[in-house]
């Protein structure tokens, strides 16, 4: 990942989830401004002429099989480095290649061998029993967090850490989704408040 930071060395990484985030030039200009910028799934980009909200730049791209795509999300894909994230696979869910993704698009699948168990057990999950997957974004939020922990991390876009008991998913693109019965973000929630605790991670709400 640190290939497609703007600049090295690096010293801040923000990581956007996609819950809806109202008009902020300081939020934009922090996410804009830090070395390296990991959106997922369905997000949205800042375009000229509106009001800032999320900033405009993504350097990684991580996403799911079942990502509703947006008018960003294939942009200039070429430029980006994107990681499939599919952790369901581990519990025997069939590939499946979705038609909106672009014939040429190359892609790291993230190892589920490597990243599952330790995600798992930092969230005390019975995640092999019960067959439970992190969320997207938590799982961008940990790859942050422990691939540069000389970094600051800067968070913004993740409802659950407000609301940890909430049902349903409302995008900043519009629109809703249940939250699917395979995740756990009261855990989620509870882990990334004690990574607030340090003082190298923030969240901008």
């Amino acid at each position: 990942m640190a290939t497609y930071a703007k600049r090295t060395p690096m010293t801040s990484v923000a990581v956007l989830g996609n819950a809806p985030l109202g008009p902020s030039d300081d939020r934009a200009e922090a996410i804009d401004d830090s070395d390296l910028v990991i959106r997922v799934n369905s997000f949205v980009l800042d375009v000229p002429g509106e009001p800032r909200c999320q900033g405009s730049r993504a350097d990684v791209v991580i996403w799911n099989r079942i990502t509703r795509p947006t008018r960003f999300t294939f942009d200039r894909y070429r430029e980006r480095l994107y990681l499939l994230a599919e952790p369901m696979r581990f519990h025997g869910r069939p590939e499946v290649w979705p038609m909106s993704w672009p014939p040429d698009l190359g892609f790291v699948p993230l190892p589920n061998a490597e990243v599952l168990p330790r995600i798992g057990d930092e969230l005390d999950i019975p995640w092999r029993t019960e067959k439970l997957a992190p969320t997207t974004g938590f799982t961008a939020a940990w790859l942050a967090f422990h691939l540069f922990p000389e970094c600051e991390i800067r968070l913004s876009g993740f409802s659950f850490i407000d609301n940890p008991g909430q049902t349903e998913w409302v995008y900043q693109v519009g629109g809703s989704s249940p939250v699917a019965p395979e995740h756990r973000i009261e855990a989620e929630a509870r882990v990334m408040t004690d990574w607030l605790k340090e003082e190298r991670v923030s969240l901008w709400r």
